[in-house]
């Protein structure tokens, strides 16, 4: 893989990845266990917040893809980007709607018992962190 492309998609997947460790893993938990911060609220946030995240997701994705497919990869790579753009897809397309009916409901004052939508995404989030690594990884030895 050409110089240029690997370091490109490198830093974009680096970044990406600290993105989702911060939001993901230490600013979602944390902001129910804020004082003051009831469930709506947080709710309310945390939709404003990975609404925004996934967008600029979305938009990593699509620079690593142009710089993967640019830099003329090795097949580990194309794989590995590949499992990487598919479990952003999978978030988007199918479990961050469910999430968001969920929380509509919950916002309209409905009181439901816990939901296993937020073990599927934090899944899919550890997914998401193993598959951002190794593939940043691999690029750096590119």
């Amino acid at each position: 893989m050409n110089a240029t492309s690997a370091a490109t998609a490198g830093a974009v997947i680096f970044l990406w990845l600290g993105m989702v460790l911060a939001i993901s893993f230490l600013e979602a938990p944390l902001k129910f266990r804020a004082p003051g911060v009831t469930i709506p609220i947080g709710l309310g946030i945390g939709r404003m917040v990975f609404r925004a995240l996934n967008l600029v997701e979305a938009v990593l994705a699509a620079v690593v893809v142009a710089a993967v497919a640019a830099g003329g990869p090795p097949t580990a790579v194309v794989v590995l980007t590949a499992v990487t753009v598919v479990l952003l897809a999978v978030q988007l397309g199918v479990v961050r709607p469910r999430l968001n009916r969920r929380s509509d409901r919950v916002l309209a004052g409905e009181d439901l018992p816990r939901s296993r939508g937020h073990v599927y995404y934090v899944a899919f989030e550890t997914a998401k962190v193993i598959a951002l690594t190794v593939l940043g990884i691999s690029l750096l030895a590119q």
